[in-house]
């Protein structure tokens, strides 16, 4: 009785977490859109325009892959995309700020 109990709620638990790269996605996102709004406020120099332009083009290719994800790879395609245009807007946002 003990392992049915043990058994059925570890596979609850890997039931419910699946989705969650789904909804990840958006938050990715939207940080990420957030860090690049920040960096455009800032002052944008020669240094730090090519690295908001490829934010942008990240975000953009961000939400490509999470409205058209069929697989979990997919998610994480977009995800990483998303962090990495975030790390973009960071580094433009470092340098601004001397």
């Amino acid at each position: 009785m003990r392992s049915f109990v043990v058994l059925a709620l570890s596979g609850a638990l890997v039931l419910a977490g699946t989705p969650t790269w789904a909804f990840n996605c958006p938050v990715a996102i939207k940080q990420a859109e957030d860090l690049i709004k920040k960096a455009e406020a800032g002052k944008v120099s020669p240094e730090t325009k090519p690295l908001i332009d490829e934010a942008k083009k990240l975000v953009a290719e961000a939400k490509a892959h999470h409205e058209n994800a069929k697989t979990k790879r997919d998610h994480g395609d977009s995800i990483r995309k998303a962090k990495t245009a975030a790390a973009f807007a960071e580094e433009a946002i470092t340098l601004q700020n001397p």
